[in-house]
């Protein structure tokens, strides 16, 4: 596991300043597939995550619920290969331009904004 291999490893310094965490030293992650700029889903990252994920090429993030990391697919089977990383004017969100293998929502579907609350105006 990539934890117990690389526990050292921290995130660059002038990476981790310009970041804005939010009280629980969060920023947002909205991941895109990288070929047609679909939204595929938000998560949180903390720099230990940000940091995995710039090393490694695979998505990974804090899960709020469990208190812990988790790379994408992992368990699912259901990877990300991080093609790029941008951060945001204000540091609070990076950009993930990812190709996505199979859904990248946990209840099965390909993205997770399915929800529609506004369509678009004809």
């Amino acid at each position: 596991m990539w934890q117990e291999e690389n526990q050292n490893v921290a995130l660059d310094p002038m990476i981790a300043e310009r970041l804005k965490r939010d009280r629980d030293g969060l920023i947002a992650a909205v991941v895109r597939q990288y070929d047609t700029g679909e939204v595929l889903m938000l998560a949180w990252m903390n720099d230990d995550a940000l940091e995995r994920t710039l090393t490694t090429r695979r998505g990974t993030y804090w899960s709020r619920s469990r208190g812990e990391i988790w790379v994408k697919g992992e368990t699912s089977g259901h990877h990300q290969e991080v093609k790029s990383v941008a951060l945001d004017c204000d540091g609070d969100a990076v950009l993930l331009s990812v190709d996505q293998t199979g859904p990248a929502c946990h209840t099965g579907t390909r993205s997770c904004f399915t929800n529609e609350l506004l369509e678009e105006a004809s």
